[in-house]
């Protein structure tokens, strides 16, 4: 095959991934684009094997690791879609660590893309797991002993280490390096708290990115080049929206000092609670002109989409009501978690509305429709600026005629503050797992 004709599939497949990205910008492009990034993976894997030295290993890496992927795709729970995310983040840096040390092996050794591709690769895989950990529930908290001061000193040892490798390459140095970039990464992961994570994951995606990047320069492959620019621009992206949507800086995020938040779960009962049955809320929502559903991570929990979607059906078809979707950015544990959600449940994209589109519209709704979503509608954000969540912009649930709130408790969201909304005036509480209170309401509104 002539260098000029594997560019130029190289190209092709490169613009295949190119629009894939693109489409899934949009929830109505998302699905073809899927496919689009699909067909392109398909490609580059079938020129691997035609090119590839080693075929019958080609082969069986692409069998055991389709055989995986089905497996896990069948299995997962909507609810664990971030820490499988992690996870593929972590093995795609583990694989770019394995390909840095076969490239040292065979003396294929670079002064500088060689050990880079293998720390990132080391750095990816080893907070990749971490984060899986937090979001699992397997660790809990921040961890105090990690400091930025061994952060800093770490980082200065590491770029000591690449001078030495780049002048005197030699496997000592290479192993430094990969075990100096394995302890940043713990050290780094072990002291972001959960809330943070999703922002950490999106990081760690860019790394995985660029380190495919770096590994595409070692194997002088074009494809793995741009494909690793591809991801890694796109995760850096993610990773900055995500900040600016709650408020904080990058820098923030990664070396703020450790500090253990006091968590406030209200058991006053002294406050006033307004309590209410799903009877009462279908009342409350076929009676409304306007209502807006605000979904949060209590929705994936209990798996309340398709309830909601039903609900939400009703309303529209037999009352007539003006039912809409308000997302916030990082509502859930990523971004998008609850627009796939929406998209499982055949949610019409129309009435999907981001919180820059939707917040202007709840003062004229009857009802604001709250399930499972906590911080991402706390008032605080507004009011207090001793607050954590002060400056982070919120849906203003708040704002509307009455606001039904599913829960099944008073316990906070990530951020571990109380949210005043829940004993407002207009607010009304329905304790309850949220698929099950949302189909009582569809039950009352269908009779």
């Amino acid at each position: 095959m002539s260098n000029s004709f594997l560019t130029l599939i190289n190209l092709g497949i490169s613009l295949l991934f190119i629009l894939s990205l693109r489409g899934l910008a949009f929830p109505r492009t998302a699905y073809r684009s899927n496919l689009l990034g699909i067909l392109g993976i398909c490609l580059a894997l079938t020129l691997a094997l035609i090119l590839g030295k080693h075929r019958f290993l080609i082969l069986l890496g692409i069998v055991i690791g389709t055989a995986i992927g089905i497996f896990i795709a069948q299995h997962l729970q909507m609810t664990g879609l971030p820490q499988t995310v992690a996870a593929f983040n972590g093995l795609g840096g583990l694989a770019a660590f394995l390909v840095a040390c076969c490239a040292v092996l065979e003396d294929k050794i670079d002064p500088f893309d060689t050990p880079i591709g293998s720390a990132l690769g080391i750095f990816t895989f080893i907070g990749s797991f971490v984060a899986f950990a937090k979001l699992q529930g397997r660790i809990n908290g921040t961890f105090k002993c990690f400091s930025n001061r061994l952060n800093a000193l770490l980082c200065v040892i590491m770029i000591l280490s690449l001078i030495d490798y780049a002048l005197h390459p030699n496997t000592t140095e290479f192993i430094t390096l990969s075990v100096l970039a394995g302890v940043l990464s713990l050290s780094m992961t072990l002291k972001i708290g959960g809330a943070d994570m999703p922002i950490v994951i999106s990081l760690l995606n860019a790394a995985s990115g660029i380190d495919s990047a770096v590994i595409g320069f070692v194997l002088s492959n074009q494809l793995l080049i741009i494909t690793g620019a591809l991801i890694g621009m796109s995760g850096a992206i993610l990773s900055f929206i995500m900040c600016r949507a709650m408020n904080r800086s990058l820098i923030n995020v990664l070396f703020s000092p450790v500090t253990s938040p006091s968590i406030t779960i209200s058991t006053d009962i002294s406050q006033p609670i307004k309590t209410g049955t799903p009877p009462e809320a279908a009342f409350l929502l076929e009676n409304a002109r306007k209502a807006i559903i605000v979904p949060g991570y209590g929705m994936a929990v209990s798996q309340a989409q398709h309830a909601l979607k039903q609900m939400a059906k009703i309303l529209q078809e037999k009352y007539h009501v003006d039912v809409k979707f308000a997302i916030h950015p990082v509502a859930g544990r990523m971004p998008g978690h609850m627009n796939v959600l929406l998209a499982e449940a055949d949610v019409p994209f129309e009435n999907i509305f981001s919180l820059n589109d939707i917040n202007n519209e709840f003062p004229s709704a009857d009802v604001a429709y709250v399930i499972g979503a906590n911080d991402i509608t706390n008032p605080l954000a507004k009011t207090d600026n001793t607050s954590p969540l002060y400056g982070m912009p919120i849906l203003d649930v708040a704002l509307a005629k009455t606001v039904l709130v599913v829960k099944r408790s008073l316990a906070t969201g990530y951020s571990g503050i109380d949210n005043p909304l829940f004993y407002a005036d207009n607010t009304i509480m329905l304790f309850g797992d949220a698929q099950k209170v949302t189909a009582e309401i569809v039950k009352a509104l269908e009779h």
